[in-house]
Parts: C-alpha cells; structure tokens; sequence
C-alpha cells in the first residue's frame, strides 16, 4: 500500500507530457509550410549526427532537430517535385520536336521504300525524318495545368512549414518532458534523504525505548518504497531523455553526456490568470499558420481541376511539319560511258539505174546502269509537309462528363478538408486555453495543498518522534506530502507547456 502511494505521481507524470506531446502538433495546428531543402544530402541526414558539446537550451535543441530531421527532409523533397511537375506543365507550351533515323536491311521480295516496286533482291535503306508540333488550342487545358500545378507547389511548400512546425511543438513537449522527469527524480531524492534521516532518529528512539520496534520497520519499509519510486522516476527521466536524443537525430552512444539547460520558469501562481481572447487568437493562427493555406491552396487548385476537365468539351487545333528522306541501294542510274563503239552500215543508192553501194560509219557510246549515289539520293527524296490539324470531340463514352464531375466532387472534399483544418484549429486553441486555465488553478490548490500537508507532515513527524503516532499513519500523512508536491510539479509543467501552444498560435517563438 506505501509502495503503490509512493509511484502514484509517476504515472500521471509520465502521462501527463506523452498526452501533451501526441495533442501538441495536432492541437496546435503545427504548421507544415515550405522550407527550403536541407543543403546536407538526405543520405546523410539518415546517420546520426556527431556529439555536441555543451548543455542543450529549448531554441538549440529545436534548430538542431529542424536541420536533421528527415520528415522535414522528405517534405522538402516532394515540394521539390511538385516543382519539376509545374516547371513540366511550363514546358508543354513550347513546340516538340524529333529527329528519327532507321537502317534497314530486306531480303528476299519487298517493296522498295523509295520507288514502292515490288523487287526480289538484298537492299539496303536509310531512312531520315524530322518532325515538329505545336498546339495551337486545347481548352485552355494547358493554362489550366500550369495554374493547378503552381497551386500545388504552393500548397506543398507550406506542407514544409507545418512540419517544421510539428517538429518544434514536438520537440518542446519532449524537452518539458524531461525536465519534468527530472523534477520527479529530485522530489522522490528528497523524499529517501528524508526517510534515512527518520530512520536514524528511529534507531535512537528504539534504543531509548521510547518507539517499539514496528515503527522502525515501517520507516524501512517506507524507505524502500520512496527507493523504488527515485529508481521508477529515473527510468522515466531515461526513457524521456533518449526520446528527445532520437527526436533530435543523435546517436546516444556518442552522446551519453547529453544534458539540457533550462532557465528559472516562473511559477504559474507568479503570472496572473491566465486569460485570452479566443476568437482574437484563432484569427491570428488561421491568417499565419500553413496548414489553413495549404488548405485553401488545395481549394483552388481543385477549383482549376474543374477548368482542365472542362477544356476536353473543346477542339483542340495543333500546327506540325515535317521533313523526310531516304537512301536504298536499289536505286540506280544510267551512265554514259567516255569511250565509243564503231559500227559500219552499207546503203545502196540507185542512181540512173545502177545500185550504188554506200558506205557510213556510226560510233555508238557504252551505256551502263549504276547505284545512285548517297548523298545524291538524300538531296533528290527530300520531302517536306506542313499541316493543320483539328479534333473536335463529339462523343468518348462520356469520360470527359465524369472526369467533369469527378472533379467538382474534388472540390467539395477540398472545402470539407479546409473547413475541417479550421474547425480542428479552433478547437485545439480553445482546447489548449481550457487545459492552460485548468492547469494554472491546479498549481495554485496543489501549492496550497503542498502548504497545509507540509505543516501537517511536521506534525506528524513531532508526534511520531515522542512515540504518539504509529509508523503507518505517519508514513500516510507523507505520501500524501508526497503526491501534493507530484500534483504541484505536473500542473506546472503542464501549463507552461499549453501556455507555449497558446503563444505559438499568436505567433511568437517557442521559447522558455
């Protein structure tokens, strides 16, 4: 029963900053916007970085955990890509153009590619081409592509904001986390240097007679119990302690001497109470943080998915030209040789009646069939074509009509999406304000609580001393000492912690 009073403050402690941290990011809205991209390559951001000298203050841990974190890494990449896909659709704009060559070889009976005759022996071909488009009208389509696909490069740069933003609220709640942790230890320390020194007076009272010796054993008893809770709160301060170390991407063999610096926090009590104007704030929040104008980026990016899928209704006119020529060795020529060949023919001309024979002589050049020349053929099978081209879509199955409506379904669960970020933005604000208020109140019973047990400890220890209360009432009246001061401790930590939530929405630093 001591024992279980003892570790009661633990587990609200341990639970009290991991609930923070899961609600920290989504409750305040932790902005995702663009960053630009880490300069160290992202195979290097996968190793643990090298040890750091030197205590860690708040603001370090967030800027070092902002340079080495590979959600943010990746964010960053795929703004990244949605850039090449905008600078894509840019490029769509301009005219295509393609050079083709072909080499060919035919065997047997083909067709001649140049002269189309049916032939039966091995030729050779080349074939060269050249081709260029443009699009004259397409439905806007194109205008469109680009106008969505810059929206969404936009809405993807604040996705970068927002994680960095996750990562900071994170980081901090893991920071407060372990300060926290090490709270606990140095209450539940005190608590076992109180009990040794109780022991001691234990002892002489027993030798006095004055105690019997049951009051001993619940001292020992009681001592283990506030052992076990100093051994209990160290494992938390551990296990709080390397979740900030992975948070921040270090190696924690390289840096067992990790530590934190943490300035003097004023108490909550200190501060007066702590009251903000809702709807002032999330006005605040909405104009600056990402999420919302990533939101509002995606509703008119699905807005201009709307006017691409309409674009497909219209004619879509595009220019192209060409240019072609070939080479096959089946082509030839004639050729007239240099040299000649004599031939003599005999006439006879009658002439008063009497046959006379006459004698000419005729030359005759050699004729020879040749391959055409390369080069002659390329120059002389040049062809050239310019044309208009013009699709009018009349009917495709209705897919353009359910690309249409798909698309204004797109729209209305872009808004849903937009309405639910602000929805969700305030209710974390008034979430965190509700949690802050009620966290100051509770510091501010638990140190009067903390006032009167401390008193009523003292008593108490007056009255066991002289032997006129029990070790077991004395030892309750300590736990509960011992739980008012958990209490106080949590409630603090707790405030400070939505209180930063709260200034992060009004837009200044996390910093303590």
């Amino acid at each position: 029963m001591t024992a279980k009073t003892t570790c009661l403050p633990l587990a609200p402690a341990a639970l009290a900053l991991a609930g923070l941290l899961a609600a920290g990011p989504a409750a305040a809205q932790a902005p995702t916007q663009p960053a630009r991209p880490a300069t160290a390559p992202a195979a290097a951001l996968g190793t643990p970085a090298a040890p750091a000298a030197g205590p860690w203050t708040l603001q370090r841990s967030i800027d070092y955990a902002l340079e080495h974190n590979l959600n943010v890494r990746l964010s960053q990449l795929q703004s990244l890509n949605n850039a090449q896909i905008l600078r894509q659709s840019k490029a769509a704009l301009l005219p295509t153009a393609n050079i083709s060559a072909t080499q060919a070889w035919q065997y047997g009976t083909s067709v001649n590619p140049l002269t189309f005759e049916f032939q039966n022996q091995t030729v050779r071909s080349s074939n060269f081409s050249g081709a260029s488009q443009v699009v004259l009208f397409q439905g806007f389509v194109l205008r469109n592509t680009i106008r969505r696909n810059r929206l969404d490069y936009q809405a993807s740069a604040a996705d970068i904001e927002k994680a960095r933003n996750d990562l900071s609220l994170n980081v901090a709640s893991q920071f407060l986390q372990l300060v926290l942790a090490q709270e606990l230890v140095r209450a539940n320390q005190t608590r076992v240097a109180s009990d040794e020194a109780q022991i001691e007076r234990s002892q002489i009272l027993l030798k006095a007679g004055s105690i019997p010796e049951s009051t001993l054993l619940d001292s020992q008893s009681q001592l283990a119990s506030d052992q076990l809770g100093v051994v209990t709160a160290q494992n938390q301060a551990v296990l709080a302690r390397l979740s900030l170390i992975q948070l921040l991407n270090l190696d924690p063999a390289v840096n067992q001497d990790f530590a934190i610096e943490v300035p003097p926090l004023p108490d909550p009590d200190e501060e007066a109470p702590y009251l903000i104007d809702l709807n002032q704030t999330y006005q605040t929040a909405a104009a600056r943080l990402p999420e919302i104008q990533a939101a509002d980026l995606r509703v008119r990016s699905a807005l201009t998915t709307v006017d691409v899928a309409r674009g497909a209704y219209l004619p879509r006119l595009s220019l192209a030209g060409s240019i072609f020529s070939g080479y096959s060795s089946a082509r030839s020529v004639t050729a007239v040789g240099t040299d000649s060949t004599a031939r003599r023919t005999t006439f006879f001309v009658q002439n008063g009646g009497v046959l006379t024979p006459l004698s000419v002589l005729t030359y005759q050049r050699n004729v020879s069939t040749l391959p055409q020349n390369y080069w002659s053929q390329l120059d002389q099978n040049l062809g050239r074509q310019i044309q208009f081209a013009l699709n009018i879509p009349l009917l495709n199955g209705l897919q353009v009509r359910t690309n249409v409506q798909r698309s204004l379904i797109g729209v209305q669960q872009a808004e849903v999406q937009a309405e639910q970020a602000r929805l969700t933005l305030r209710q974390s604000i008034e979430q965190a304000a509700a949690d802050a208020r009620a966290a100051q109140l509770q510091y501010i019973y638990a140190k009067r609580q903390v006032a009167a047990l401390t008193l009523t400890q003292r008593n108490s220890e007056i009255r066991f001393n002289n032997g006129l209360l029990n070790g077991t009432e004395f030892n309750i009246a300590k736990n509960n000492l011992n739980f008012a001061i958990s209490n106080q401790i949590q409630a603090k930590y707790t405030f400070i912690f939505r209180r930063k939530v709260l200034d992060f929405y009004q837009g200044r630093p996390l910093a303590l």
